[in-house]
């Protein structure tokens, strides 16, 4: 009989990565931040283990949509009071709080359970180039190189 191992909490071994998003596509950046989050990548992968790493996105403001997204996307979010529903276009959000984007995108294809609320504290996502978290030296991630020649 086969038997499946799964790693124990203490031999996972977490690394921080750092993907810069400048001229990135939205979508394409997202699927790939959340691939590492959940630890796609690694061997030892385990769909109901947070077995992932640490991710810094910064240059959030330079994320780019295709098509006319950018002035047809809205995004909604609501106060919980009656006629509370604020709106917004994908440009004004851009301006105004340019983490939220791309931070709603990545948690978006995360599991919708405590799981996924988990991985997504591992997310670090910051307007420019600066970001504090320097003594944890994270690596440069490398987007898929075809995504990024568009």
């Amino acid at each position: 009989m086969n038997k499946t191992s799964v790693p124990s909490i203490d031999s996972i071994d977490r690394q921080w990565f750092l993907v810069d998003a400048e001229n990135q596509t939205l979508g394409r950046l997202a699927t790939e931040v959340a691939s590492v989050l959940r630890g796609k990548n690694k061997p030892n992968f385990t769909p109901h283990l947070d077995t992932g790493d640490f991710v810094v996105v910064v240059n959030a403001e330079k994320i780019r949509v295709s098509g006319n997204k950018a002035t047809q996307k809205l995004y909604r979010r609501h106060s919980g009071r009656p006629g509370g529903m604020k709106v917004e276009t994908f440009q004004r959000l851009q301006d105004r709080l340019p983490e939220r984007i791309v931070e709603k995108a990545i948690k978006g294809m995360l599991p919708h359970n405590a799981l996924g609320r988990q991985l997504f504290r591992k997310l670090k996502v910051y307007r420019g180039p600066e970001h504090p978290h320097a003594a944890q030296s994270p690596k440069a991630f490398q987007l898929n190189p075809a995504a990024k020649a568009q």
